[in-house]
């Protein structure tokens, strides 16, 4: 069998693409590869509860919030509290700023080479820098819109970067009337820059039809968060699966009780689990996660510019969910708008001020499950404690983990389409790793990521010969 290996890049963590070739050289199998090595659940174990959210949020730099908020809720499960109205409202604040700043970071540093400058442009130049050569505004714009989120989240935990705020029973510190005020001055921009992108997204997509097509084009479950009324929900509510004709699956499930309804399969292969909806078993219980997902899932946004925007994507699969995954990129940026108008809500509510923010308890729980979504998707975070309080055992479900089944998948019906002989074409490597690029992978959240992948591409023959080579930047 021929294999042709591909480093991924651009992507948060290291991760590696093998596609096999059939004596005749046609793609049988393609395979995401994520050698690294998880370690965080282990070394969490004896622990102290009050520690995990500020030791879970170093799992990761680009999402530390993520898992602060996730272990804040996990542990206020094991205190039995439910934690002040105001301190809900600021951990969904700081919530909302995530989304933004990450989904910034995806759409403008990451995936807008790709889109701007093309599949087949020189790699040298297909970053930010060709961007910003290519179209200043917009290179600038998803600076300035990733540094709004990032404030929010300086704003209320002290600094960018795994802030220590989110605590067990609520945030140990509230907002002053002066920050509100400094993020609130800022909003304008920020709507601006979001309605200019989704907009120039939204007017380019002609030029993506054939990869909109064959990137991860494909019927699957969507699983997310709603709200009760079964609008959009980033925080609480509870988890809702539908299919690929928008057909509710399952609803109102308890996210406490996830593993009655979800597996976590392992492959020889990776180091990534293989999650999926137990009653489909596996791997036919393949399902998705994050802004994809949740657009599917949900029954309307909830804000006036986000639901009209959700209007125009449903429009591209009239009465069905829309299945591309390279409509993750529009999904995102629509996600962007409406967090930016909750963001606006929660910052015109007085409430926001109050100094209560934290409940006080003590361990009245042996087991707490803390369920939120994370920009990536729905998050997990499972511990099991004595009556101390020190952790005895800790499960995670990453939101890159949920996607493992259908980021394969995504880069099977890539190398089909795009793979023909033995030329490793610029354009082929990058549309497999663009394929990967469009779920936004956080493979150090999902593993915790040790050491670093070649940026080599082989491909060999059925005996071992080396039959292509190429080096990125060569």
């Amino acid at each position: 069998m021929r294999h042709l290996r591909i480093p991924v890049t651009r992507i948060e963590g290291h991760g590696l693409i093998t596609v096999q070739l059939d004596e005749e050289g046609r793609v049988r199998e393609a395979r995401f590869h994520v050698t690294e090595v998880r370690g965080f659940e282990r070394f969490c174990v004896g622990r102290t509860l009050w520690e995990m959210p500020a030791l879970t949020a170093r799992i990761c730099g680009i999402c530390p919030v993520s898992h602060l908020l996730c272990s804040a809720k996990a542990c206020d499960a094991i205190l039995a509290v439910r934690i002040p109205r105001p301190a809900e409202k600021l951990r969904r604040l700081m919530n909302l700023g995530q989304i933004v700043q990450s989904h910034a970071l995806s759409f403008f540093h990451l995936s807008s080479p790709d889109l701007l400058l093309g599949w087949d442009a020189d790699p040298r130049q297909r970053n930010l820098f060709g961007v910003a050569a290519f179209n200043r505004k917009l290179a600038l714009d998803g600076i300035r819109l990733r540094a709004f989120g990032q404030e929010i989240i300086e704003v209320l935990g002290g600094k960018r970067i795994h802030p220590a705020w989110a605590v067990p029973g609520g945030v140990n510190q509230p907002l002053t009337e002066a920050g509100r005020d400094r993020l609130a001055a800022k909003l304008p921009e920020a709507l601006r820059i979001a309605q200019d992108a989704l907009a120039y997204y939204e007017e380019h997509m002609g030029a993506w039809a054939e990869e909109i097509e064959h990137f991860g084009k494909f019927p699957s479950l969507f699983l997310s968060l709603v709200a009760p009324d079964g609008s959009w929900e980033h925080y609480g509510g509870h988890l809702r699966l539908v299919d690929a004709q928008r057909r509710i699956v399952a609803d109102g499930l308890d996210p406490a009780r996830y593993p009655e309804y979800l597996g976590e399969a392992v492959e020889s292969w990776s180091y990534l689990k293989f999650p999926y909806y137990k009653p489909y078993g596996y791997p036919e219980g393949m399902y998705r996660v994050g802004p994809l997902a949740r657009l599917n899932t949900c029954d309307r946004f909830g804000t006036k510019l986000a639901d009209e925007a959700l209007a125009r994507f449903r429009a591209l699969a009239p009465g069905q969910a829309v299945t591309a995954s390279f409509h993750y990129h529009y999904a995102r940026l629509i996600e962007i708008l409406g967090a930016l108008e909750k963001i606006q809500e929660l910052l015109s509510d007085p409430e926001i001020l109050s100094p209560r923010v934290r409940a006080e308890a003590g361990i009245n729980e042996l087991e707490g499950v803390g369920v939120h979504e994370a920009p990536r998707g729905t998050l997990f975070h499972h511990y099991w404690v004595d009556e101390t309080g020190l952790v005895r055992r800790v499960n995670l479900i990453i939101s890159t983990g949920h996607n493992n089944l259908a980021m394969n998948r995504t880069v099977a019906q890539i190398a089909q389409r795009w793979l023909t002989g033995r030329e490793i074409t610029e354009g082929l490597l990058n549309r497999l790793e663009g394929g990967i690029r469009a779920y936004d992978p956080c493979l150090s959240c999902s593993v915790h990521a040790v050491g670093q992948m070649p940026l080599r591409v082989v491909l060999l023959g059925p005996h071992g010969e080396v039959l292509a080579e190429r080096t990125r930047g060569a």
